[in-house]
């Protein structure tokens, strides 16, 4: 009997521990895409918390081959609605409409016009840093405030 409830314990704690890992894999991996059908009306979301305030909304345009110069730091952004990635490869209206010609590029959007945008060069490296991103939201958000 005793075997029996320690195995039983053993089934239930590598059950436990899978789902643990199965969990904090979907979490870690956790990436918002937008696309062709339904960008206009991401970029005018509204944050759920500031009624008054403006909506910066941010796009990065992304490619699979380039994902090692993809912009890591979005989740330590602050201040921002949202931080979407679109991937290239399937939208060809945003790629067109925003002329995007190398990735990664990201685009800032304030109540859904965009203010400005960083474009990759040639050497196709992220074309800004989190402290340079972090200060055009900050300007971008001030802008326009009377």
């Amino acid at each position: 009997m005793k075997d029996y409830m320690s195995s039983k314990k053993e089934i239930n704690m590598k059950y436990l521990f899978f789902l643990i890992l199965l969990t904090l894999s979907f979490n870690l991996q956790a990436q918002d895409w937008v696309g062709d059908k339904d960008y206009k009306k991401k970029i005018h979301e509204k944050s759920p918390f500031g009624d008054d305030e403006s909506s910066i909304v941010i796009i990065e345009f992304w490619v699979k081959f380039n994902n090692d110069n993809s912009f890591k730091e979005f989740n330590k952004l602050k201040n921002v609605t949202h931080y979407y990635r679109c991937n290239l490869a399937f939208n060809p209206v945003l790629k067109k409409k925003y002329k995007v010609r190398m990735a990664p590029t990201i685009l800032i959007f304030k109540d859904g016009i965009l203010e400005e945008s960083f474009r990759a060069g040639l050497d196709l490296e992220c074309p800004v840093t989190l402290k340079e991103l972090q200060e055009t939201i900050k300007e971008t958000r001030l802008s326009n405030q009377f």
